[in-house]
């Protein structure tokens, strides 16, 4: 058990480039791996990994050695897994990151579905509108919203989010209400900073099903999405977002859509992991609950993607 232990701490430091997280994402204490590690490597005779103050990196027998304990890694779990049928024997931590916009009590209130289903799973959630590096910080898999930039990554598309321009009575009551796209130029709005790119996030609208951008004159500017319909709330202005986040806002009369013949397309969501192969269970067990879970959770507001 001790070689397994090994080698399971082996690969994920190769995954993450630092004692420090492969502790952490462990939930063990980075001596301990070091230990392991130094302990692995004199056993087989080879250096592993060259270290330097600020990176830990694979040596050519290091790089030779983890293609060999992948394998072995995914064996070992099909062999223990292969019988079970209720999720009770997978075990491991699992983190995974979803926007501001999902951070909401129907959303949040489906995962305790998942850990009762795999109670053996530490699940780890962390919540951020910000691009996050998913090898370097740990990360399993992380949900986002909208069109994805070129990367390495795997986006698996799981659904369709319905996106909801409103605004909140007090204002429609002081400003009035829009009732076309050029009415908007009379208008304040709550913009969105993307934390990508640093530029203000465009409202989409569809116009004989073509696609039509506005920016509005912003009233406030935010980088965080529930600060964003926070604000559009509170009056300051015309606010765009995922019907899953204002969903609660709009049934309560705090919120009142506008525009509603000029809804966007439904933007896509995504979930995003960095490789297809030697997923460990827990992750590939999380991508299949979420998929076929994730519609159910508000489907006035979320749709199943073709082909997903």
């Amino acid at each position: 058990m001790e070689l397994l232990q090994s080698m399971r701490l082996f690969a994920r430091l190769a995954e993450l480039g630092s004692f420090t997280r492969a502790a952490e994402s462990l939930d063990i204490g980075r001596p301990q791996v070091t230990r392991y590690i130094q302990e692995l490597e004199t056993s087989l005779g080879v250096r592993l990994f060259q270290r330097t103050t600020r990176k830990v990196a694979l040596t050519a027998e290091g790089e030779r050695f983890y293609e060999r304990v992948q394998e072995i890694l995914a064996d070992i779990s099909a062999a223990t897994s292969m019988f079970d049928r209720t999720g009770a024997t997978l075990a491991g931590r699992l983190r995974v990151d979803i926007p501001s916009a999902f951070a909401h009590m129907p959303f949040i209130r489906s995962f305790k579905e998942f850990t009762t289903r795999f109670p053996g799973i530490n699940l780890v959630l962390g919540v951020t509108d910000r691009t996050v590096d998913l090898v370097g910080e740990g990360i399993d898999c992380a949900l986002r919203i909208g069109d994805l930039p070129d990367s390495t990554l795997i986006a698996r598309p799981i659904a369709l989010a319905t996106m909801v321009t409103c605004a909140a009575p007090e204002y429609l009551q002081e400003h009035g209400a829009p009732e076309t796209l050029d009415d908007l130029n009379a208008h304040r709005g709550v913009n969105f900073l993307s934390g990508q790119s640093n530029r203000t996030l465009p409202w989409h609208f569809s116009v004989k099903g073509q696609d039509r951008t506005f920016v509005s004159d912003a009233g406030i500017t935010v980088t965080e999405s529930n600060a964003y319909v926070q604000c559009g709330v509170s009056g300051f202005g015309i606010i765009q977002a995922p019907g899953i986040s204002v969903a609660e806002h709009l049934a309560s009369g705090a919120l009142v859509e506008i525009l509603e013949p000029y809804r966007p397309a439904p933007r896509p969501v995504s979930l995003l992991y960095p490789s297809r192969t030697h997923l460990a269970p827990q992750v590939q067990v999380f991508i299949e609950w979420l998929q076929a879970r994730f519609t159910q959770v508000h489907p006035d507001w979320l749709e199943q993607q073709a082909g997903s």
